[in-house]
């Protein structure tokens, strides 16, 4: 099971996940060229370890683990795996 960043982040993006993610499976970073084009970050969830460190971290608490995610934000979960294939 994998977490997922929903419709808080959007226009924010706040990195503090990113930081905190053991398994760099938050993306776009502020390093990246596609940060600045990006709406919001998305957790790649085939690399996603379950661990909560970035849920913890999120100021505007966008992210979720896949089976909590709110029904009315159930569609960021295609979201975040269509992003990265």
């Amino acid at each position: 099971m994998a977490y997922v960043i929903a419709k808080p982040c959007i226009s924010v993006k706040d990195s503090a996940c990113v930081a905190v993610c053991p398994a760099d499976c938050i993306h776009p970073t502020v390093q990246e060229a596609a940060f600045p084009q990006a709406e919001q970050l998305f957790i790649d969830p085939m690399t996603c370890t379950d661990c909560s460190l970035c849920a913890a971290q999120c100021p505007v608490a966008a992210i979720f683990q896949e089976d909590e995610l709110p029904a009315e934000w159930s569609d960021f979960l295609a979201k975040n795996a269509q992003y990265f294939r």
